[in-house]
């Protein structure tokens, strides 16, 4: 589904040169719920921007699928981005003059897709998400969770290859939270989405089938749960604890 391969990202300040991420290379089968996590500074965020490619890397190949998206030209970006990828933001990037279910149909809108399609789809969505009884309210009128399950929705309804996360529980109480995680388990359980999230929270990580660990730009450790959550999040907490800081965002 996704290969990164010995991806490299350096930052220059006039003379000096501040790499990023070092040799960076994982997988990503289909279906599966991968997190990344490491403290401030490990290059999280980076890595999930040169991967949508929203940013430049310096070396490295990044396959999605079997298309290396490494060098496409921008328009080719953009329909790869609207057709392969779905993003779920920690701000949420609803539009507030579009209903719930409006800003659900949008990708398939952009990708002029056929009106009675797209609506039933957004509406299966909002039955999946448990969001169907505030399809019609605009998000200023909904709570965080429902604003992030909203989002989840609207970044599958391409069927994208892959959903990418970044820090989408960073803004909600512990409730939301739970509900957001339960809505990408859901879309694992019943679309077998493949998810990939960028998160500082252990509880959030916890619920994933595989935790990649970075360091100072580097995979320090990579973590496959084959306990119970609770066991899996004590050996996350471990593992932040052995690099010496608490986890924190970028």
């Amino acid at each position: 589904m996704l290969q990164v391969q010995h991806l490299t990202k350096s930052y220059k300040t006039g003379t000096q040169l501040y790499p990023v991420l070092k040799d960076i290379s994982f997988e990503v089968k289909k279906g599966e719920f991968v997190a990344v996590m490491g403290p401030s500074g490990s290059g999280k965020t980076t890595l999930l921007n040169c991967i949508s490619c929203f940013i430049p890397h310096d070396e490295g190949k990044i396959l999605l699928g079997d298309q290396d998206i490494s060098g496409l030209k921008e328009d080719e970006l953009a329909r790869v981005r609207n057709e392969k990828l779905g993003f779920v933001f920690q701000d949420f990037m609803l539009l507030d003059g579009l209903t719930v279910f409006e800003n659900i149909c949008l990708p398939q809108i952009i990708a002029e897709k056929p009106a009675a399609q797209m609506e039933a789809k957004a509406g299966n969505f909002c039955h999946i998400f448990g969001i169907d009884k505030i399809m019609d309210k605009y998000p200023a009128m909904i709570s965080g969770g429902e604003k992030q399950r909203t989002a989840v929705a609207r970044a599958l309804m391409n069927q994208p290859y892959m959903i990418l996360a970044d820090e989408p529980t960073g803004n909600l109480d512990s409730k939301s939270c739970r509900a957001v995680i339960d809505s990408f388990l859901q879309a694992k359980k019943e679309l077998e989405a493949t998810v990939f999230m960028v998160t500082h929270d252990t509880f959030a990580a916890s619920f994933c089938d595989r935790v990649i660990v970075l360091k100072d730009g580097c995979i320090y450790r990579e973590l496959t749960r084959s306990q119970t959550r609770r066991e899996f999040m004590d050996v996350l907490l471990d593992t932040i604890r052995e690099l010496g800081e608490d986890d924190d965002n970028e």
